[in-house]
């Protein structure tokens, strides 16, 4: 079988002397020029830094495939993730830059997701990427119906409802994805040999027969495991899964999505492992142990996004979030590990080996909301990547989460709230987005609109990033949308780049004296603009927040609003960066975005995630966008990519997000060379 699809190159590879990243800078790296055509006709030449006896030696081998008459060998997808830990590159190069123009619709499929009529759908997000195992694709819908297709075809195979109670008024709506486990000890055709597990908004974790749908009826009681036990459940519908669980040898990993700022207690933000045959629990880690003294007792510090795994080194990549509630610390004093951290834990028995905090006791709403990446650096360090929501950009030795580049304490405001003792630094990292505003930084396209803006930050707070939350009201930027939100990142082992959808937008946050609620959420209510409320039960302080928008509705920030970005990842430096999408009524270049990018060998990187509805593709050396596809509904889903039987497909979950008010669907769309 061939492994890769690789050419050989029409000029003969040299060693290049000024480029230290090739040549005798780097032992057996070589320069070669590759001519580059797009899609649009135009080409340009590029010069590329490769290692000459990996690259020679696969030229060979595809030679020898050829001469046997054997195809391409496959590319799978097979974790959320594309990979265990969250790469989401493929070696698939079918598809690349000199013949995007053939790239076609194969199949379409509709999963009617929304064609029940709940309350719920104004808020429902198909946010979900596909997993492939054995040439079936595996996803779910918002209301975590798991649905089988043949990834050919289209076809479905079948279909499992999980029967929600769709009368509870749930927090999130959503499904990012499923899990596949294999049972290496049973027969090839017993009954549950493959798994597919999937958490549900009403918290549950369910394994189904991948080959049937049916319950694996052995796992927990009749094929699911209830989550809601030992979590101090305060609201059904506030505590959940949404993201895929992870899997690591015979267990399968979950955390919990929890509803934020309701009250100071909610529910307790573990994550569990339970064993993949039995449903059994092996073991439980509270991620804010101290929680327990507070009075009232905190919450959360949960991991809702995805979980990483290192199997090869019994390690899970655990990301977390806030303490509770997000906008008042007073009760939970202190830095509040392990909260807004990513901590490696034993997998097999989930003991903690090491952590690593991003935020010191957040008040800004800072989860850790991306899955962390898994890649190697440049020395042979296995290494992880964390994106986060303010933006920056954290690189470890992922064995012990010592930092590989510079991170140190920077001093930041104080907070002016009675009770709040807002911690005096922050971990500095690799900055990628825009950090706070200053009075003359409002943006506006009309001199009317730069005005308003300028003046509300001249009557908030807006000291820089992490300024305090106030009674004035604070500017919170990034804000809590991101930087990187949930759609975490992609690594592109061939230009050892970090490739990331990220936001620029700010949030202004006002807290409220208890005895003043009524009188505020009064007024909010009148409030021509989109805001959230929050009453932060148990704290003397309710909250308020929302985008931070001129009175014509666009960001008071400078455009672009939403960008895919590229970062070295050996250098730390910022290869490029581009707009992403466009908003209509104005023209301008760059939206708010919830999804994903992914990276491919062919040379490519796709994402849809704008608020404009179309499917991009991009150079992965410049960032050029190259190509596009307007999707029939909002693509905020993370796309994936597999090759079978010879061919490379590309597929998306098109189905809007009722947050964002993208047009919303129910469509899986599969792309292929014409």
């Amino acid at each position: 079988m061939c492994i890769y699809n690789v050419k050989v190159a029409p000029v003969p590879a040299f060693e290049w002397p000024g480029d230290p990243s090739c040549g005798p800078g780097r032992p057996g790296f070589v320069a070669r020029w590759d001519f580059v055509r797009y899609a649009d006709g135009m080409s340009e030449p590029r010069l590329r830094c490769v290692i000459w006896s990996v690259w020679f030696g696969l030229a060979v081998i595809c030679v020898h495939c050829v001469a046997l008459g054997q195809a391409a060998g496959d590319a799978g997808w097979g974790f959320y993730g594309g990979d265990a830990g969250g790469a989401r590159y493929s070696t698939a190069a079918q598809i690349n830059r000199e013949n995007l123009t053939r790239l076609k619709v194969a199949w379409t499929y509709r999963t009617e997701a929304l064609a029940v009529q709940t309350d719920l759908n104004h808020k429902a997000a198909f946010e979900a990427t596909p997993i492939l195992v054995d040439g079936t694709l595996y996803l779910s819908t918002p209301y975590d119906h798991v649905i089988a297709l043949d990834a050919k075809s289209g076809t479905k195979a079948w279909e499992f409802d999980p029967k929600l109670d769709l009368g509870h008024g749930y927090s999130e709506v959503t499904s990012r994805g499923v899990s596949a486990w294999r049972d290496a000890k049973a027969k090839a055709n017993a009954v549950c040999v493959l798994r597919i597990f999937v958490g549900t908004l009403d918290a549950r974790l369910i394994a189904l027969d991948g080959k049937t749908g049916e319950r694996c009826t052995d796992f927990g009681s009749g094929g699911q495991v209830d989550l809601t036990r030992d979590v101090d459940l305060q609201d059904v519908g506030d505590y959940q899964l949404t993201s895929a669980p992870a899997i690591a040898g015979d267990l399968v990993i979950v955390g919990s999505s929890i509803g934020d700022n309701r009250a100071v207690n909610v529910e307790r933000g573990i994550v569990r492992a339970f064993d993949a045959r039995t449903g059994k629990q092996r073991w439980s880690w509270d991620p804010i142990p101290w929680a327990k003294d507070t009075n009232p007792r905190t919450g959360a510090g949960n991991a809702w996004s995805t979980i990483s795994v290192d199997a090869e080194r019994d390690l899970a990549f655990v990301p977390t979030g806030s303490a509770s509630p997000d906008y008042f610390g007073g009760i939970r004093k202190g830095d509040n590990k392990w909260a807004n951290s990513v901590v490696a834990l034993k997998a097999s028995s989930g003991e903690l080996v090491w952590g690593f905090q991003v935020v010191h006791h957040d008040l800004w709403d800072y989860d850790v909301a991306s899955q962390p990446t898994l890649f190697t650096w440049k020395d042979k360090t296995p290494a992880i990547a964390i994106t986060t929501k303010m933006g920056r950009v954290f690189v470890l030795d992922r064995r012990n989460g010592k930092p590989l580049f510079p991170v140190t304490e920077q001093t930041m405001p104080k907070s002016d709230i009675p009770g709040e003792t807002a911690w005096p630094t922050q971990p500095s990292g690799i900055s990628t987005v825009p950090e706070g505003l200053k009075e003359g930084d409002g943006f506006g396209y009309t001199p009317e609109d730069k005005k308003w803006c300028d003046e509300r930050i001249a009557a908030s707070r807006s000291e820089g990033i992490f300024t305090p939350p106030s009674v004035q009201g604070t500017i919170v930027y990034p804000g809590n949308a991101g930087g990187v939100n949930w759609s975490s990142s992609a690594f592109d082992p061939q230009r050892h780049l970090l490739i990331t959808n990220t936001n620029h937008l700010a949030m202004w946050v006002k807290l409220i004296e208890r005895d003043k609620i009524a009188a505020v959420y009064g007024a909010r209510k009148e409030n021509r603009m989109e805001g959230e409320f929050a009453r932060q039960s148990g704290a003397p302080y309710a909250m308020y927040r929302e985008p931070f928008l001129s009175p014509k509705g666009t960001p008071c920030t400078a455009p672009p609003f939403g960008t895919t970005l590229a970062l070295d990842l050996f250098t730390g430096k910022k290869m490029w960066e581009v707009p992403l999408g466009t908003y209509r009524d104005t023209m301008q270049t760059g939206t708010i975005n919830f999804g994903g990018a992914i990276v491919t060998a062919g040379g490519l990187v796709f994402a849809a995630a704008a608020m404009d509805g179309f499917l991009r593709a991009f150079d992965a050396d410049s960032g050029r966008e190259i190509w596009k596809y307007e999707l029939p509904a909002g693509g905020q889903a993370t796309p994936m990519t597999y090759s079978i039987g010879g061919k490379q497909y590309l597929v998306i979950a098109a189905g809007g997000h009722g947050k964002l008010g993208t047009k919303q669907g129910d469509f899986v769309l599969a792309f292929a060379l014409e």
